[in-house]
């Protein structure tokens, strides 16, 4: 992505028409073929690696254990509010020349950009709670012991790979293949079961609604599959891509924003699925890990245990990693600081932060699955803060003189802003009320 981050960026005014100000005509770029389409994806494929954690899978798999087919058309929204947050964060940083962060500092001042770091750098850090709980309630499958004493063996190979050159490539390899193998155990699972009851799964499209007690473990799913955060970090990540301003217009990163829900919405769906044919009809809730397992069980037999818990090592060791840097660049983008990933600022504050985290999670005394839960709720912060001033950017006129401004998104940023703020207050003013009974202090 053709910007800069240097100070000087942010001072300088957006002036003259769009043509003067990306140096060619929007309207005489061609657009690519499917070929070439697949090379320039790239950011959206990191992003989901991020988003699919622990949280996630544990999220999917309790709406489907408790509400069955009933939530499934929050899948519709998700994929709108997915590739709009994406395609607004992408649309912003192309046509001022800044990433999103830079773009508020550069409008509402070093207040604002702040405050949205922070924000998102909190959100990513609850990310982060569930990451930690997370591989240690894989290894806890695995194994059987303390998950605690997983996540520190997880953990010590996290900094080793932030330390050393090199290591992270070889690792990351073999978490693909655990994801991989994930994705095919719970479509295996599907069709192991004799697949979805179609009508009712039908039915749960195609009927929105909210069952008792539903809308904290909607608004934790909504949180971890469409966020603004995975947008405004995708600006970050264009830089490290080398995207070309062309890439907005010949259909790239448009590719590249469906790629990442899209993926996201098949894998998570999949849990959710899952979820709802095997535990649902057994009135199972989920409070441990081990009754993850329970999800693979019909395809798998007594093996289904331990590849689950590969599978959510794999999910969390990979998230893990690239959320803390996440959280660590956008909060300095924030403050105006050094957001290269391979900067020595970065790599230790990440070290700092995980350590603060793991403090968190072994004080906590309730089940890693409840915490793991209640991490991806507090994600839900970043989108009403960040979210807010990536409307107002988007609207400004300024931004598309010369050329028609892009009507349809605005409007749908906007309504996706409006649903997402609903959805969090409604959710947070209930999780509030239960949340000493929650935390065992009532």
């Amino acid at each position: 992505m053709e910007v800069t981050l240097n100070k000087t960026t942010t001072d300088a005014k957006i002036t003259g028409t769009v043509q003067e100000r990306l140096g060619f005509d929007p309207n005489s770029v061609k657009k690519l073929s499917f070929g070439e389409l697949v090379k320039k994806v790239g950011p959206g494929i990191i992003l989901t690696g991020i988003v699919i954690g622990p949280g996630n899978i544990t999220t999917s798999a309790m709406m489907g254990a408790n509400y069955g087919y009933q939530m499934m058309w929050l899948l519709i929204p998700i994929i709108i509010m997915g590739i709009t947050f994406t395609m607004t964060a992408y649309r912003i940083s192309i046509f001022t020349g800044m990433p999103i962060l830079h773009a508020i500092r550069h409008y509402y001042g070093g207040v604002a950009a702040g405050f949205c770091g922070v924000a998102l750098f909190l959100s990513c850090f609850f990310f982060t709670l569930g990451n930690i709980t997370g591989t240690g309630a894989g290894m806890n499958l695995i194994f059987g012991f303390d998950w605690r004493i997983g996540s520190m063996i997880m953990l010590a190979l996290l900094a080793f790979c932030y330390l050393t050159k090199g290591v992270y490539s070889k690792v990351e390899k073999g978490i693909m293949v655990c994801i991989v193998g994930m994705i095919l155990a719970f479509f295996a699972t599907l069709v192991a079961t004799g697949g979805p009851n179609v009508g009712l799964m039908a039915k749960g499209f195609v009927t929105p609604q909210f069952p008792e007690g539903s809308l904290t473990t909607a608004l934790a799913y909504i949180s971890t599959n469409a966020a603004v955060t995975a947008g405004i970090y995708g600006t970050y990540l264009g830089l490290e891509k080398k995207w070309k301003k062309e890439d907005l217009f010949n259909g790239a990163m448009r590719a590249d924003a469906i790629t990442h829900i899209v993926t996201v919405v098949l894998i998570s769906g999949a849990i959710v699925l899952v979820g709802a044919i095997v535990l649902n009809p057994t009135g199972t809730t989920i409070k441990a890990p081990a009754q993850l397992g329970e999800l693979l069980r019909p395809f798998l037999g007594n093996a289904a245990p331990i590849v689950m818990g590969i599978a959510i090592i794999g999910a969390g060791f990979s998230s893990l990693l690239g959320n803390t840097q996440r959280g660590v660049v956008l909060l300095n983008a924030g403050l105006n600081k050094d957001t290269g990933l391979e900067s020595k600022a970065v790599k230790t504050l990440c070290i700092v932060c995980l350590a603060i985290a793991t403090v968190i999670c072994f004080s906590y005394g309730g089940s890693p699955t409840q915490l793991i839960f209640i991490a991806n709720v507090a994600t839900s912060i970043a989108t009403p803060v960040a979210g807010l001033f990536m409307v107002l950017i988007l609207w400004k006129k300024e931004l598309f003189e010369g050329i028609q401004a892009p009507k349809l998104l605005q409007i749908s940023m906007t309504v996706c802003y409006i649903f997402a703020l609903f959805m969090t207050y409604s959710a947070l003013k209930k999780l509030v009320a239960q949340l000493p009974s929650v935390l065992g202090l009532a």
